[in-house]
């Protein structure tokens, strides 16, 4: 079982740092890690704190769900490559890392690297601040996300009414041959 979550676990690395989402400004992939070397927590006799875990043994119970949590919130405010590969079971709440107010961000590979930090210019601008010239206007505007989402719903009802429409009728010509059928001596 170790070796198949290790494989799982360098594809999806591979799959991730692969060059796939190099580049991208607006879309990010990253992986945390903070599962990968992690051990089952022990009580004082050496065997594991099933506290951790539902009664089938195998998923998380309450307890184990928020420790996941605060390993999973904790790497986000990693940076990459400093990102923390292990779980610490302790349920100790004061583990709860937040954003400091140099770096009040989750991490992502551009974000992560120290000149980039330094010198990043903040994206926010203004309402009908045009945009600079080397930046990209190829996104889709506001509106047409409504005109999609409608169009789809207009689509479906439309779609849905020939599929129950056709139904119907073959339901009612199939009754009709039945009935007649009744009538004969």
């Amino acid at each position: 079982m170790k070796k198949v979550n290790r494989d799982l676990q360098m594809e999806t690395e591979r799959l991730v740092y692969g060059g796939r989402y190099d580049g991208r400004q607006d879309f990010a992939v990253v992986l945390q890690p903070f599962f990968e070397n992690s051990a089952v927590a022990m009580v004082e006799d050496g065997t594991p704190d099933l506290t951790f875990f539902s009664v089938d043994c195998f998923h998380f119970s309450e307890r184990g769900q928020a420790e996941m949590a605060i390993a999973l919130w904790n790497n986000m405010l990693e940076p990459v490559g400093s990102k923390q590969n292990y779980n610490n079971f302790t349920y100790d709440r004061s583990k709860i890392q937040c954003p400091t107010k140099e770096q009040p961000f989750i991490f992502t590979i551009i974000n992560s690297v120290s000149d980039v930090l330094t010198t990043a210019v903040p994206t926010t601008v203004a309402p009908g601040t045009p945009l600079p010239a080397d930046c990209s206007s190829d996104s889709i505007p506001a509106w047409a996300a409504a005109v999609l989402a409608v169009g789809g719903l207009i689509i479906g009802w439309i779609v849905t009414w020939i599929i129950f429409y056709y139904r119907e009728r073959k339901n009612r010509k199939k009754n009709q041959s039945t009935e007649m059928n009744g009538t004969k001596f």
